[in-house]
Protein backbone atom coordinates (compact mmCIF):
# COMPACT_ATOMS: atom_id res chain seq x y z
CA UNK A 1 0.00 0.00 0.00
CA UNK A 2 2.91 1.93 0.16
CA UNK A 3 2.82 3.01 -3.27
CA UNK A 4 -1.10 3.05 -3.90
CA UNK A 5 -1.88 6.57 -4.83
CA UNK A 6 -4.97 5.98 -3.06
CA UNK A 7 -3.83 4.72 -0.11
CA UNK A 8 -1.17 7.57 0.51
CA UNK A 9 -4.12 10.50 -0.24
CA UNK A 10 -6.14 8.72 2.54
CA UNK A 11 -3.52 8.81 4.54
CA UNK A 12 -1.89 11.93 4.01
CA UNK A 13 -5.32 13.32 4.55
CA UNK A 14 -6.14 11.84 8.04
CA UNK A 15 -2.44 12.61 9.14
CA UNK A 16 -2.45 16.72 8.20
CA UNK A 17 -6.52 16.95 9.07
CA UNK A 18 -6.04 14.80 12.80
CA UNK A 19 -4.32 17.76 13.83
CA UNK A 20 -6.93 20.21 13.03
CA UNK A 21 -10.17 18.06 13.88
CA UNK A 22 -8.42 17.63 17.48
CA UNK A 23 -8.47 21.70 17.57
CA UNK A 24 -12.13 21.48 16.21
CA UNK A 25 -12.98 19.24 19.23
CA UNK A 26 -11.26 21.27 21.79
CA UNK A 27 -13.83 24.40 20.64
CA UNK A 28 -17.17 21.74 20.35
CA UNK A 29 -17.10 21.80 17.01
CA UNK A 30 -17.56 18.60 14.78
CA UNK A 31 -16.04 18.28 11.36
CA UNK A 32 -19.22 17.79 9.10
CA UNK A 33 -20.34 21.29 10.90
CA UNK A 34 -17.24 22.77 10.41
CA UNK A 35 -17.10 21.86 6.38
CA UNK A 36 -20.60 23.16 6.25
CA UNK A 37 -19.64 26.46 7.84
CA UNK A 38 -16.17 26.84 5.52
CA UNK A 39 -18.19 25.55 2.43
CA UNK A 40 -20.71 28.61 3.19
CA UNK A 41 -18.55 30.98 3.92
CA UNK A 42 -16.58 30.90 1.01
CA UNK A 43 -19.72 32.11 -1.14
CA UNK A 44 -20.99 35.97 -2.51
CA UNK A 45 -22.90 36.86 0.42
CA UNK A 46 -26.43 35.82 0.08
CA UNK A 47 -25.84 33.32 -2.51
CA UNK A 48 -26.35 30.24 -0.29
CA UNK A 49 -25.89 26.30 -1.73
CA UNK A 50 -28.01 23.30 -2.16
CA UNK A 51 -28.03 20.41 0.65
CA UNK A 52 -26.77 18.22 -2.71
CA UNK A 53 -24.06 21.15 -3.28
CA UNK A 54 -23.08 20.98 0.17
CA UNK A 55 -23.22 17.07 1.00
CA UNK A 56 -20.79 17.17 -2.07
CA UNK A 57 -18.59 19.54 -1.08
CA UNK A 58 -18.56 18.12 2.39
CA UNK A 59 -17.89 14.48 1.61
CA UNK A 60 -21.29 13.57 3.35
CA UNK A 61 -24.19 11.58 2.05
CA UNK A 62 -27.31 13.92 1.40
CA UNK A 63 -29.44 12.33 4.57
CA UNK A 64 -26.74 12.70 6.80
CA UNK A 65 -26.05 16.08 5.77
CA UNK A 66 -29.98 16.66 6.26
CA UNK A 67 -29.54 15.70 9.57
CA UNK A 68 -26.17 17.80 10.23
CA UNK A 69 -28.03 20.88 8.43
CA UNK A 70 -31.25 19.97 10.92
CA UNK A 71 -28.71 20.79 14.28
CA UNK A 72 -27.14 23.82 12.18
CA UNK A 73 -30.68 25.37 11.63
CA UNK A 74 -31.30 24.55 15.17
CA UNK A 75 -28.79 26.14 16.70
CA UNK A 76 -29.03 29.27 15.09
CA UNK A 77 -25.60 28.40 12.90
CA UNK A 78 -27.32 28.47 9.17
CA UNK A 79 -30.70 29.21 7.43
CA UNK A 80 -33.06 27.80 5.07
CA UNK A 81 -34.59 29.70 2.26
CA UNK A 82 -36.51 29.38 -1.12
CA UNK A 83 -34.01 29.72 -4.45
CA UNK A 84 -34.94 33.27 -5.66
CA UNK A 85 -34.71 31.45 -9.51
CA UNK A 86 -36.85 28.17 -8.54
CA UNK A 87 -38.57 27.96 -5.25
CA UNK A 88 -38.40 24.23 -5.27
CA UNK A 89 -35.02 24.59 -4.52
CA UNK A 90 -33.76 25.24 -1.11
CA UNK A 91 -30.66 27.24 -0.47
CA UNK A 92 -28.84 27.55 2.77
CA UNK A 93 -26.52 30.79 4.01
CA UNK A 94 -25.10 31.55 7.07
CA UNK A 95 -26.59 33.22 10.41
CA UNK A 96 -24.62 36.11 11.82
CA UNK A 97 -23.77 33.60 14.45
CA UNK A 98 -22.47 31.38 11.87
CA UNK A 99 -20.63 34.15 10.45
CA UNK A 100 -18.90 34.89 13.44
CA UNK A 101 -18.08 31.23 14.23
CA UNK A 102 -16.37 30.44 10.75
CA UNK A 103 -14.50 33.43 11.23
CA UNK A 104 -12.55 32.50 14.26
CA UNK A 105 -12.33 28.87 12.42
CA UNK A 106 -10.47 30.08 9.45
CA UNK A 107 -8.15 31.65 11.03
CA UNK A 108 -7.62 28.72 13.17
CA UNK A 109 -7.80 26.54 10.12
CA UNK A 110 -4.95 29.09 8.20
CA UNK A 111 -2.72 28.69 10.68
CA UNK A 112 -2.66 25.29 11.35
CA UNK A 113 -2.26 24.65 7.26
CA UNK A 114 0.50 27.58 7.50
CA UNK A 115 1.92 25.33 9.97
CA UNK A 116 1.56 22.07 8.29
CA UNK A 117 2.90 23.78 4.73
CA UNK A 118 6.12 25.62 6.68
CA UNK A 119 7.62 21.89 6.92
CA UNK A 120 8.09 21.93 2.99
CA UNK A 121 9.52 24.32 0.42
CA UNK A 122 6.64 26.72 -1.11
CA UNK A 123 7.78 24.57 -4.44
CA UNK A 124 6.73 21.13 -3.15
CA UNK A 125 3.70 22.61 -2.07
CA UNK A 126 2.86 24.81 -5.06
CA UNK A 127 3.32 21.41 -7.22
CA UNK A 128 1.60 19.29 -4.94
CA UNK A 129 -1.50 21.83 -4.62
CA UNK A 130 -1.52 21.60 -9.04
CA UNK A 131 -1.33 18.01 -8.40
CA UNK A 132 -4.28 17.53 -6.24
CA UNK A 133 -6.27 20.28 -8.05
CA UNK A 134 -6.03 18.42 -11.64
CA UNK A 135 -6.60 15.16 -10.45
CA UNK A 136 -9.69 16.48 -9.20
CA UNK A 137 -10.64 18.23 -12.24
CA UNK A 138 -9.87 15.65 -14.51
CA UNK A 139 -12.09 12.99 -12.05
CA UNK A 140 -14.56 15.53 -12.20
CA UNK A 141 -14.62 15.93 -16.23
CA UNK A 142 -14.76 11.72 -16.16
CA UNK A 143 -17.71 12.17 -14.18
CA UNK A 144 -19.69 13.98 -16.69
Amino acid sequence: MDDYLLALLARASHAVSAEFHAQLRGRGVGVPVWRVLATLSGLPRGQGETVTGLANACLLQQPTMTKVLDRMERDGLVRRHADVQDRRVVRLTLTPRGEAMVADLLVAARAHEAEVLARHSPEEVEAIKALLRDLIARQDRARR
